[in-house]
């Protein structure tokens, strides 16, 4: 059959199987309006930051690497990298401004000089605080409302689109700050 060719009377063909197989429907439906809620939600919820890093001139690149240097403080060049899945040249270039900047700084490993440790300083501690400050304050406002069993379902389905095992780097996170997010 052509596309658009009609079957029972009047009804679209395509229409005829959405309407016999609802359930994949509605599935794919509701896939899509959540893809395009995320892409809404990606953008808003960073748009507070991208603004204060605008000024700045930082951009995104800075706000991944200010974020996860402060919440894993001490953490090696190696496991950013691996945490923000990019190559060492596209890394290279962000980490020395923020570090130029007196953003983040940088020593040596203890047991071994050739690793880099990874930390923010207090000036981009205080950056940090101002960028997750909206952020938090953005999803405050979208859990407003919502029981613990409906906020453990965000998480859960959060957690579900991800690569990797969130629960893992979260649990490297917390025992890498005795059990406290910083």
């Amino acid at each position: 059959m052509q596309n658009g060719e009609r079957t029972q009377g009047s009804v679209p063909k395509s229409e005829a199987i959405r309407n016999e197989e609802p359930a994949v429907r509605d599935d794919g439906e509701a896939a899509f309006e959540i893809v395009e809620l995320l892409f809404f939600a990606y953008r808003d919820f960073t748009s507070d930051p991208d603004a204060i890093l605008g000024e700045i001139g930082f951009g995104r690149a800075h706000h991944r690497v200010v974020h996860f240097v402060g919440s894993r403080p001490g953490m090696s060049v190696a496991d950013l990298l691996e945490t923000l899945s990019i190559t060492k040249q596209s890394l290279a270039r962000v980490l020395k401004q923020l570090i130029d900047a007196g953003y983040v700084r940088q020593t040596t490993g203890p047991e071994d000089r050739r690793q880099r440790r990874l930390f923010l300083s207090a000036r981009g501690e205080s950056l940090r605080q101002e960028l997750l400050a909206p952020q938090l304050e953005r999803i405050s406002k979208a859990f407003g409302g919502l029981d613990a069993s409906e906020r453990d379902a965000v998480k859960t389905f959060l957690s579900r689109m991800c690569n990797d095992d969130p629960a893992a780097l979260c649990g490297a996170l917390l025992s890498s700050n005795d059990g406290k997010r910083p």
